[in-house]
């Protein structure tokens, strides 16, 4: 018994924690490694206080804050949260126009105004990054252009599971009818995204969680 007790002390395994969050009910994602307590957000959204709370009561070393996109609701708190933990913001520098427009954004859809952050700076450009570590743990970058020119996927393949920003939801895909949107990009991102194995666990930007598997059946790839 003492073998496998040693042994398990090196084991690593990622969680994570939904967090739905905002007037559009954003799906944001504590992400962490059990081990060394490091973790990411993923799309903080709306609240940056009630994250917080989330990532000290759980004793997350907070070492990044990733988005799958530039969209408003999917950042709102993202600056929040990299001046209270100093740690830097990753995103596709081809969102990088989406972040100067979010109040105009904000306001046409929550027809209100809302404060959104004045994020000048990508540290991290996810357009040049392969993977993001989580302690010892690794999500590989998969860019999916479509839904927005600098949309990605991050996909944990030990744990088999993929977050999939506003690409891929359960039953639907994102929507592409914005002036930067292409629907032929998006389908050629959904066919790279249905290569993964079919018992992957999607963890979609809005609405609940479904398979790689249950998804496939529904998009008809022409070659």
């Amino acid at each position: 018994g003492l073998v496998w007790f040693i042994n398990m002390s090196y084991y690593t395994m990622m969680k994570y924690e939904v967090l739905v969050l905002g007037q559009l009910e954003t799906n944001c994602y504590l992400v962490w490694e059990e081990k060394t307590k490091k973790g990411i957000v993923i799309d903080p959204a709306d609240d940056g206080v009630a994250i917080s709370e989330e990532i000290n009561a759980k004793q997350i070393e907070l070492t990044g804050v990733v988005m799958t996109h530039g969209h408003f609701d999917h950042s709102l708190a993202a600056l929040d949260l990299k001046l209270m933990y100093q740690v830097p913001i990753f995103i596709s520098a081809e969102d990088k126009f989406l972040l100067t427009r979010q109040n105009t954004t904000a306001r046409h859809f929550l027809k209100m105004k809302v404060e959104t952050p004045n994020i000048k700076v990508i540290d991290e450009d996810l357009s040049n990054i392969d993977e993001i570590y989580v302690g010892k743990e690794k999500l590989k970058v998969i860019k999916t252009p479509g839904h927005t020119p600098g949309s990605v996927c991050l996909y944990n393949e030990k744990e088999g599971v993929l977050f999939s920003g506003d690409t891929l939801f359960k039953q639907f895909r994102g929507r592409t009818d914005f002036a930067y949107g292409s629907t032929k990009k998006i389908y050629d991102s959904l066919k790279k995204l249905m290569e993964l194995p079919e018992e992957t666990v999607v963890l979609p930007g809005h609405g609940e969680a479904t398979t790689i598997g249950d998804e496939k059946s529904k998009y008809v790839f022409e070659d």
